[in-house]
C-alpha cells in the first residue's frame, strides 16, 4: 500500500478520540506551565532565601532528581491507579509541590521546605511526562495520524505560557507564593478536568504481561502488580531496539539540554554577542525548535519516523558545525536554527516508538525517557566540564557525535507491531501494510 493510499484509507477520528486527543494536549501544556512557573519566579526564590548561584543550581538539581524518581515509579503507579486517576494524580503532586516551593522559598524563607517542594514538582512531573506520552502515543496509533510532535509543541507553548504568566506577576509584584499557590489550584482543576476524556486503564491493553491465573490482570494484588512492573524495567532492555531508540533520545535531549544551558554564553564569550543578543540566539533555537515540532507529524506522516530523523538530525549536524565554525552572525543565528529544527523531533517520535508495543509501552518509554532525562541532567555539566578545558564551542562537538549517533540509529524507530508470547513477552512482527508511512 502506497503512502497516499494509506492516507486516504484512514477512518475519520471518532468524537471520543477528538476527545481524548484533546486532554492529552492540556496535559502536556499543563506541565510545561508546571515546570516554567517556578523557574519564573527563580530570581524572586533565590533573594528570599539569600543563596549564591551554587545553592541556586543545586535547588535545580532538586527538581530533576525528583523528576528522575517519578520516571522509575511511573509504571508502578500507572498500573495501579489507572491512565486517569494516575495523570491527574501526578499533576496534582506536583502542583502541591510548586505551591510548597513557593511558600517555603518566598514566604517562610526555609530552605527545606523548598527543597521537599521542589523534589515534589520534579517527581509529579516525571511521572506525568511517562503517563501522557504512553497515552499520547496510544490515541496517535488509533487516529492513524502522528501526533506526538505537537504534543510536545504543546509542551512548549505551555513553558511560553508559565513563564510569560510568572514574568506578570513579577511585574506588578504579586508576591511569588501567591502567584505559585494560584498556579498550583489551576493546575490541579484544570488536570482534574482534562482526564475525564482519557480513557482508563480497562479501556487499553494490559501492560507488563500482567495476566494472572484468571487471564485478566484484576487477578494480581498491588504487590504483584508492583514486582512484575519492576521485573519489567530490568529485563525491557534486552531488547536491542530500544536500545537504539534510546541512543536516538540520548542525542536529541543532549543537544536540547546543551542548547537550553550552553547556546547563549557560547553566542557571547566566543562569538563577541553581547548578553541581550545571545538570549535572543537562544529564543532563535526555541522558536525553531517548537516551529520544528509543530509542522512534524505532517512530515512524519509523508515520509516517516525513519525519514523524519534522518532529515532532522542530518539538519542538527549542520546547525551545529555552522554555529560552531561560523564567524559571522549570519553563519552563527543560521546554525542555531538548523540545531534547534534538528532537536525538534527526536524526543517526541522516540518516545512513540518506545510505546509501539503496546503490551509494555508504559515500561518501555519509561526506560526511553529516563535516558533523555538523565541526558538533559548530565549533559550541561558535562559540556561544561569540558568547555573549562578546550572552550565552549569545541567541547559542542561532543553533541554533534550523539546527535549523529541519532542519525545512524534512525531505522530503530519505524514503526513495528508486537505479538505476545505465552510468558507475556512481547516480539516484533513484520511491519504493517497500514504503517508504511513510518519508515
Amino acid at each position: 500500500m502506497s503512502t497516499a493510499q494509506a492516507r486516504a484509507d484512514r477512518t475519520p477520528a471518532t468524537p471520543e478520540q477528538r476527545r481524548w486527543r484533546n486532554a492529552v494536549f492540556v496535559v502536556f501544556a499543563l506541565s510545561g506551565v508546571l515546570l516554567a512557573s517556578f523557574a519564573a519566579r527563580l530570581p524572586a526564590a533565590r533573594d528570599a532565601l539569600a543563596i549564591d548561584p551554587g545553592q541556586v543550581g543545586l535547588l535545580i538539581v532538586c527538581i530533576s532528581l525528583g523528576a528522575i524518581l517519578g520516571l522509575v515509579v511511573a509504571p508502578a503507579a500507572s498500573h495501579v491507579l489507572g491512565s486517569r486517576a494516575g495523570m491527574a494524580g501526578a499533576l496534582a503532586f506536583g502542583a502541591v509541590g510548586l505551591a510548597l516551593s513557593g511558600l517555603g522559598a518566598t514566604l517562610w524563607g526555609n530552605i527545606a521546605v523548598t527543597v521537599i517542594g521542589l523534589g515534589m514538582l520534579g517527581l509529579g512531573n516525571g511521572a506525568v511526562d511517562v503517563m501522557m506520552n504512553v497515552s499520547g502515543a496510544t490515541v496517535e496509533r488509533r487516529i492513524g495520524r502522528t501526533l506526538m510532535p505537537l504534543m510536545h509543541a504543546f509542551f512548549s507553548i505551555g513553558t511560553v505560557l508559565g513563564a510569560l504568566l510568572g514574568a506578570g506577576a513579577a511585574a506588578v509584584d504579586v508576591p511569588a507564593w501567591l502567584h505559585l499557590s494560584v498556579v498550583a489550584v489551576f493546575l490541579i482543576v484544570v488536570a482534574v478536568i482534562a482526564v475525564r476524556f482519557v480513557p482508563d486503564r480497562e479501556e487499553l491493553p494490559e501492560e507488563e504481561g500482567a495476566v494472572g491465573a484468571s487471564g485478566t490482570s484484576a487477578a494480581l494484588t498491588t504487590g504483584q502488580r508492583f514486582r512484575r512492573s519492576v521485573v519489567a524495567r530490568i529485563v525491557v532492555w534486552r531488547d536491542l531496539t530500544l536500545v537504539m531508540i534510546g541512543v536516538v533520545m540520548l542525542g536529541m535531549a543532549f543537544a536540547e539540554g546543551s542548547a537550553n544551558d550552553w547556546i547563549a554564553l557560547a553566542a557571547v564569550d566566543d562569538h563577541g554577542t553581547t548578553k541581550a543578543q545571545g538570549a535572543l540566539v537562544l529564543d532563535v533555537f526555541l522558536v525553531a525548535m517548537t516551529l520544528g515540532r509543530m509542522a512534524g507529524g505532517p512530515l512524519v506522516d509523508r515520509l516517516g519516523r525513519v525519514w523524519a530523523i534522518r532529515i532532522t538530525a542530518g539538519l542538527g549536524v549542520i546547525g551545529l558545525l555552522l554555529f560552531i565554525l561560523g564567524g559571522s552572525p549570519a553563519v552563527f543565528v543560521t546554525g542555531a536554527v538548523f540545531w534547534g529544527l534538528g532537536a525538534s523531533l527526536g524526543f517526541p517520535l522516540g518516545m512513540s516508538a518506545a510505546a509501539d508495543d503496546e503490551r509494555n509501552a508504559t515500561t518501555r518509554v519509561a526506560a526511553v525517557a529516563m535516558i533523555g532525562y538523565l541526558a538533559f541532567l548530565g549533559g550541561p555539566p558535562f559540556i561544561g566540564f569540558l568547555a573549562d578545558h578546550v572552550g565552549i564551542l569545541h567541547a559542542l562537538f561532543v553533541v554533534l557525535a550523539l546527535v549523529l549517533a541519532a542519525f545512524l540509529c534512525a531505522p530503530a524507530l519505524k514503526m513495528r507491531s508486537y505479538a505476545s508470547g505465552a510468558d507475556g513477552s512481547a516480539s516484533p512482527l513484520s511491519q504493517p501494510n497500514a504503517a508504511e508511512r513510518n519508515g
